[in-house]
This record gives C-alpha cells, sequence and structure tokens, in this order.
C-alpha cells in the first residue's frame, strides 16, 4: 500500500512547506499516489494549505467556453460527442462566424468571465481556418478578456500564428495517463499531445491541461496523469479537471461513475503537486451538488467554467453559480471587492 512514506525527503518537505513549487519533473508516480493515499481530511487540509500561500483563498476565476465549430470531428476520444466515429445524435456545423463569437464574448463579459474560451472540433486546424480564428482572438481580446483556444493539435507555424494574435491560452488535454491513453484515444498518440504543447510554450502561449476523471480509470492512472502535467517544464498555467459525462453513443458511457471524494482528492493532489496553477472545475459540475462544488474550492480548485453549456454539455445556470459563490462570500477575480 502506498503511504506517506514513499513520498521523497524532497517531495515531503515541499508538502509541508507550500511556497516551494518544487522542481520541474521532480514527482515520482509513486509520490503522487502517496498524496492520494493521506486520509482524506489531511489532503484537504494540506491542499488548503498550499492554495493560501499561492492564492486568495476567496477568489475565483471565470472562464467561459464556446464551441465555435461542432461536431464532424475525425478523433475516436472514447468520451467526446463530437466524434465523426459515434452516433451521438449531434449535428455537425461550421465554423462560426466572428461576430456571431463577438457577441457571445461581450455576453459572457457582461457576465463577469474574465477569460473567453474558444473550441473547435478539429483534429488539427487546416490553413484555410487560421485567418478566421486569429481575427476571433484579435476581437475578443480588444474587449479586454483574456483569450483561450482549443483547435486540437498545432504544429510550430500554428503555435507562433495564434501567439502573433495576442492568444493568452492554449488548451490541449492530456486527458489520462500514458498506461491509459490507449483505452481511450486510437487516433492520435500522447507524444502527439506532448508536441503540442510543446509548440505551444515554444511559441510563448500559456498552457492550459489537465484532464478527465471518471472514464474507469484506477487511482494509479490518475496519479499518473497529475505527474505528467506538474513534470511539464514549468507545469501548466491552467489545470481543467473533468469529470467524465457520460454521452449516450459512446464507447464510455456506461462507465460506474467515480466516487465524489475521489474526485476531490484529485483536485487536492492537483493543488499540491502545481501549487501556482490555476486548477478549474470544468466538464461535471452540472451532476455535483452545491456541497461537493465548495469542498473543491475548499481542495484548492480556483477557477470554474461560467456559463449554461460547455461545447455540447449542460453546465450550471449562471444563476445557480452566482447564488453559490454569494453563498461561500466568493469574490470573482478581475472585479472589485464589495
Amino acid at each position: 500500500m502506498t503511504t506517506l512514506a514513499t513520498l521523497s525527503p524532497d517531495a515531503l518537505r515541499r508538502t509541508a512547506t507550500p511556497s516551494s513549487p518544487g522542481k520541474p519533473g521532480a514527482w515520482r508516480v509513486e509520490e503522487v499516489e502517496a498524496l492520494f493515499a493521506l486520509p482524506f481530511m489531511e489532503l484537504v487540509f494540506r491542499a488548503q494549505q498550499v492554495h493560501r500561500d499561492n492564492f486568495d483563498p476567496n477568489q475565483i476565476q471565470l472562464s467561459t467556453l464556446l464551441s465555435i465549430k461542432t461536431g464532424g470531428c475525425a478523433e475516436d476520444c472514447g468520451y467526446c460527442s463530437q466524434s465523426a466515429h459515434f452516433d451521438t445524435g449531434l449535428k455537425a456545423e461550421k465554423l462560426m462566424p466572428v461576430d456571431e463569437v463577438i457577441e457571445a464574448a461581450k455576453a459572457a463579459k457582461a457576465q463577469g468571465a474574465s477569460r473567453f474560451c474558444m473550441g473547435a472540433a478539429w483534429r488539427s486546424p487546416k490553413a484555410r481556418d487560421m485567418e478566421r480564428v486569429t481575427t476571433m482572438v484579435r476581437e475578443v481580446k480588444a474587449l479586454g478578456m483574456e483569450t483561450c483556444m482549443t483547435l486540437g493539435m498545432l504544429d510550430a507555424d500554428q503555435a507562433q500564428s495564434l501567439k502573433a494574435s495576442g492568444l493568452d491560452y492554449y488548451n490541449h488535454n492530456l486527458d489520462t495517463a500514458p498506461e491509459y491513453y490507449g483505452k481511450v484515444i486510437g487516433t492520435r498518440t500522447y507524444q502527439d499531445r506532448l508536441d503540442t504543447l510543446g509548440n505551444v510554450r515554444a511559441a510563448g502561449i500559456n498552457v492550459c491541461s489537465g484532464g478527465i476523471v471518471g472514464m474507469g480509470e484506477t487511482r494509479a492512472h490518475r496519479a499518473g496523469l497529475i505527474a505528467q502535467l506538474a513534470n511539464l517544464e514549468p507545469p501548466p498555467e491552467s489545470v481543467p479537471i473533468n469529470n467524465l459525462v457520460p454521452i449516450p453513443g459512446t464507447p464510455l458511457a456506461d462507465v460506474d461513475p467515480i466516487d465524489p471524494f475521489e474526485f476531490v482528492r484529485t483536485i487536492a493532489v492537483a493543488r499540491i503537486t502545481m501549487p501556482r496553477s490555476y486548477v478549474r472545475l470544468s466538464a461535471g459540475r452540472e451532476q455535483m451538488d452545491d456541497a461537493l462544488q465548495a469542498l473543491c474550492l475548499m481542495a484548492g480548485a480556483n477557477s470554474i467554467f461560467y456559463g449554461d453549456h460547455l461545447l455540447t454539455t449542460p453546465n450550471p445556470r449562471t444563476g445557480r453559480d452566482r447564488s453559490l459563490l454569494e453563498r461561500l462570500d466568493m469574490r470573482i477575480e478581475g472585479q472589485d471587492a464589495a
């Protein structure tokens, strides 16, 4: 059984002195497993310590996600409603006009979002698409919002083009541990994902990368995912943690849900191993009650996707989120304190 004793002296010191982020590459999978194995209250306490040392514990960052091109994706990701490999009843749509994207961004800003994320269901963007997506970035940036895009795999030239347009963040999730990846995706490799992240980082764009839990993986696989993310040099500035939303018609439609406390453990371990990253509650919040979401925030999450929908799955209504944040006395990043 993995225990706290499995942690190396350096890793143990980092959990006890949360101001030190540790060196990239320092987290062994066994050490991350040891964090998962801590008594629940001890783990959450340590995560809260790390969180307070690096962030305002009563402040949250809001991001809004818009699908700018829906469905028809050539990838076979086993969780995704947008894959052309599965019959999920989703109708494929073309890339949105720029003016419609800008109107959506204005509405998101009016609701309190400080970051606007745009996602397209592509294996990778084609040359003919780059002019329009870079225009979207420039126009959203002109609204005074942070910009994020997820367009699939990028080569070095595409990453440089997005950087030149003013892109702040690029999202490309690792999804799961290398050892479990082949159970979920067959059309691109783990190294493909790492190469895209490398191109993004080399272009000077902030990295947004996380994963999905509840896909039938083991705790060891969850530890493997966290270790991969934490050992990126540097770790991602933003780490979305998704709780699988089973989609009828996909291979993972009938997978058993993850235990809620195991999900909280994942948030806490992400916070401890990536102390200066924003840890975002992403897909799956619609299935969480308020108490579970509050526990995730206590465990170190400090960002949420805000808005009634994500790419193709439901999200809590903005009114519900506002009510929850008010009840928790949470301040929204970028807004003056009341």
